[in-house]
């Protein structure tokens, strides 16, 4: 039976993560599969947090996001590709980082729009995977509050979950 492993990603793993994702598991002898999912990020919602930090200490409300639906599109198209340029490069660093594995592996992935601990769990119910690692840069606010992607994870998926800090240093 194959050994999965969910990852759920905020950016491109660096090298150096990938080690360590790697090194996790290079004692088991079974077949290894790692899928990897990664959000994307929506357009609308990244012109919104832009403007609202840039107006943060100006005035009390923002105003409605108004543009045009084509720059709106291109916008959207354009994060849709740098999303699968991350994914491809994560997929990657995955596959090259330490041949110490026993057994054979795999490494594929997907970028999800839903939520991206929902589509977690999904996927680990989907696949059903063994376990789940979930790593991002540190969210101070989120993680004291119990409300962070691990956090909300562990009430929500049923498999051992690892929340992993990505290192400063990508490349």
């Amino acid at each position: 039976m194959t050994h999965t492993v969910v990852l759920l990603v905020e950016k491109p793993l660096a090298p150096v993560d990938a080690a360590q994702v790697r090194a996790l598991h290079a004692e088991l002898d079974e077949p290894l599969r790692y899928h990897v999912l990664m959000p994307v990020e929506d357009a609308a919602t990244r012109i919104e947090a832009s403007l609202g930090s840039l107006a943060a200490g100006e005035v009390v409300t923002v105003p409605g996001l108004v543009l045009p639906d084509d720059d709106l599109e291109r916008l959207q198209a354009e994060l849709l590709a740098e999303s699968r340029a991350s994914l491809a490069t994560t997929l990657d660093r995955l596959r090259t980082a330490g041949d110490d594995h026993t057994g054979s592996f795999e490494v594929d992935g997907e970028l999800v729009s839903v939520d991206p601990v929902d589509a977690l769990a999904t996927t680990v119910q989907r696949l059903d995977a063994r376990e789940a690692i979930v790593l991002t840069r540190p969210h101070l606010v989120a993680e004291f509050f119990h409300l962070d992607w691990t956090s909300r994870a562990k009430r929500k998926i049923g498999v051992p979950l690892l929340h992993l800090l990505e290192h400063r240093d990508q490349d």
